[in-house]
């Protein structure tokens, strides 16, 4: 049997079940379950809960990361739950599990999430992978960093040669991504 992609989902712990942004993440978890993938989240409430549920709901396999940091355990709607011991080892193996990325709206966490992941595809510290943002938020920051990433044109690598997050408007048109992208590799 051949082992399932996993697409790393990255997001705020905040949004409620009858947020917006609970209600995408909970979509993009059934769109990229549909499409045979596992995910992988941090494994708690809000953007991590619904992506988890959305799978779970279309049939799919749910991974979650959690740390004894945080002193809480992982969502309903999780198979499998990898405990590590603090918030760092935490980011870095949900990084390793993913095949793919993506982030939803978010904090903090999120946005260093979003720098690391991205960071880490740019110095080639991980194989290249497709990673995305979903929706809107975080398109300013992303077009605020590739202005500085263009200043360094005489690198044929990374940010510089292209664009390695993508930007995309819903949860259907980021899972058709990564299925095209991950396809391909």
């Amino acid at each position: 049997m051949m082992k399932s992609k996993v697409i790393t989902i990255f997001g705020s712990s905040r949004p409620g079940e009858l947020d917006a942004d609970y209600a995408e993440a909970r979509a993009l978890g059934a769109a990229l379950a549909a499409r045979g993938f596992a995910i992988c989240t941090g494994g708690y409430g809000g953007v991590m809960e619904a992506a988890s549920r959305g799978a779970k709901d279309a049939g799919g396999r749910v991974l979650a990361v959690t740390a004894e940091f945080f002193n809480a355990r992982a969502n309903r709607w999780v198979d499998e739950e990898i405990r590590v011991r603090t918030w760092e080892e935490r980011l870095f193996e949900l990084i390793r599990r993913g095949d793919g990325y993506a982030a939803c709206k978010g904090g903090t966490g999120t946005l260093v999430e979003l720098a690391v992941v991205w960071e880490m595809l740019n110095k080639r510290v991980i194989p290249p992978r497709p990673f995305l943002a979903l929706g809107e938020f975080w398109g300013p920051v992303i077009e605020r960093v590739r202005e500085v990433e263009a200043g360094a044109e005489a690198c044929t690598w990374g940010e510089a040669a292209g664009r390695l997050v993508h930007t995309t408007e819903d949860a259907h048109m980021a899972a058709e991504y990564l299925s095209r992208e991950l396809l391909v590799r």
